[in-house]
């Protein structure tokens, strides 16, 4: 900051050019003292490219408001009213690229004989407009499928012009309740200020569902369901795919005879089976939502029944699907060709 000095009434300007965005707001500090035989009476700003003084039709801000630039009306007003706080800063609101240049301050002052003074500094503070690069701000709670939540949007800068106006692209209300299908979906907040400046900010929805479980079993270049058969030689693939968020942890594993013979269900603990010496094979272990192995030439010993676990937040759930391996059996006798 520099200060200067007209007789016994000084005032002080930041020293350099002051920065601001369109869309926004800027200040221009400005701090004055005076001398205890002066009053002030008000004060004058003025926006002009001149060498010398600004003239009348250069006023951004007057005591009375009189002669201000039409295009300077409602967007400039002193940062502390009460000129006995010593502070003369302007804020500027709504700013354009026009907006950019020199301003200047003139002080009208009583003295304590009744007499009036002016005071015109011919120093000037310089305001530079730039394209706005901040976005709006973005809430987004933790979204839970089912449960109503609310997302906020924030306009950048913390200005007192006028209200920029709130567009949400992809969704029509800031309430709604999430489900599936928001899971990975893109939404937009839009903020337009007066002069056409716009800002905008894009998130990507991550809603916690619950599970849907898919199996694909393929067999060559067809893809079967429900109990299957593939005979001995061939491919055998199985995929299971979990759709969830946090993604699940799938399993997939194959029972022994003994316990597809007597019905029991796996006791499935801690993301494993309980009694691992039941299985023939734990096969895979995901987490990303997602298991796919492969039998290149699958033999006799490769029927059984095969299970996919998935564990989502604490609740597991498996299914089964029934494999049967048809043998491709040599005759063991030979009969030789009967002759009458």
């Amino acid at each position: 900051f520099i200060e200067f000095c007209q007789g016994d009434f000084c005032i002080t300007l930041i020293d350099g050019q002051i920065t601001a965005e369109a869309g926004l707001c800027v200040v221009i500090p400005c701090s004055f003292t005076i001398s205890y035989w002066f009053s002030l009476k008000g004060l004058v700003w003025f926006k002009c490219e001149t060498v010398q003084r600004c003239g009348d039709s250069d006023v951004i801000l007057s005591r009375n408001n009189q002669k201000i630039q039409p295009g300077f009306k409602g967007r400039v007003s002193l940062l502390e009213p009460n000129l006995s706080q010593r502070n003369c800063s302007i804020i500027i609101n709504d700013l354009t690229a026009s907006d950019s240049g020199s301003y200047q301050l003139k002080v009208n002052l009583f003295t304590s004989r009744g007499g009036q003074d002016k005071f015109q500094y011919l120093q000037r503070a310089t305001v530079l407009v730039k394209d706005l690069t901040q976005k709006p701000t973005l809430m987004i709670p933790p979204l839970t499928e089912g449960l109503q939540s609310t997302l906020t949007c924030t306009a950048p800068g913390l200005c007192s012009g006028s209200a920029p106006e709130i567009t949400w692209i992809h969704s029509s209300t800031l309430s709604f309740t999430p489900s599936a299908k928001h899971h990975g979906t893109n939404i937009t907040c839009k903020v337009g200020f007066t002069g056409g400046t716009t800002a905008e900010e894009t998130v990507t929805l991550n809603v916690t569902c619950e599970y849907f479980v898919y199996f694909f079993l393929g067999f060559a270049q067809f893809e079967i369901t429900g109990n299957t058969s593939v005979r001995e030689g061939e491919l055998l693939q199985l995929t299971c795919s979990v759709e969830s968020f946090p993604p699940s942890l799938v399993t997939w594993t194959k029972m022994s005879t003994k316990d597809i013979k007597s019905g029991s269900k796996p006791d499935v603990q801690n993301d494993t089976l309980a009694n691992p010496e039941n299985t023939t094979e734990i096969y895979l272990l995901s987490g990303n939502g997602q298991v796919t192995f492969s039998i290149t030439k699958v033999t006799a010993k490769d029927s059984g029944q095969y299970i996919c676990t998935a564990n989502h937040s604490n609740i597991t759930q498996m299914e089964k699907v029934d494999i049967e391996v048809i043998c491709k059996c040599k005759p063991k006798y030979h009969f030789p060709p009967f002759h009458h």
